[in-house]
């Protein structure tokens, strides 16, 4: 497998890919937040009052959402979840051997790294 399909170990549906960073991985998901935007935009083409109602009303909950407990975040939550829902949902789906090559892509990536030998005074071998 080439260095890019070692960084996409997911190729469809939709892709994934995984990058090393300094504290662990990155999983890279905008191919799907993408198909989500041009759903939302097809939407909000196709009814624009209701749609930019429901971004609009997404928006004054989170203003004014004070706390995970509060009514307007719990609102927020609702409606955000509704909206996701109606353009396809939040789940990417992983299937047959992509599973794996993303769970050894993921083990690769999560092993711990060793710190270098220290010198005497404190540089790195």
């Amino acid at each position: 497998m080439n260095r890019d399909g070692d960084r996409q170990p997911v190729t469809g549906p939709l892709r994934i890919y995984v990058d090393a960073t300094p504290l662990g991985v990155e999983l890279d998901v905008s191919h799907m937040i993408g198909k989500l935007l041009v759903q939302l935009a097809a939407d909000f083409e196709e009814d624009p009052d209701g749609v930019g109602y429901i971004l609009t009303s997404i928006a004054e909950a989170e203003r004014v959402a004070c706390g995970p407990d509060s009514h307007a975040t719990h609102e927020r939550d609702d409606l955000v979840e509704r909206l996701l829902e109606s353009i396809g949902g939040g789940a990417v789906p992983v299937h047959g051997p992509q599973v794996l090559r993303l769970a050894e892509r993921l083990r690769v990536l999560g092993m711990p790294k060793g710190v270098p030998h220290q010198r005497e005074g404190g540089e790195a071998a």
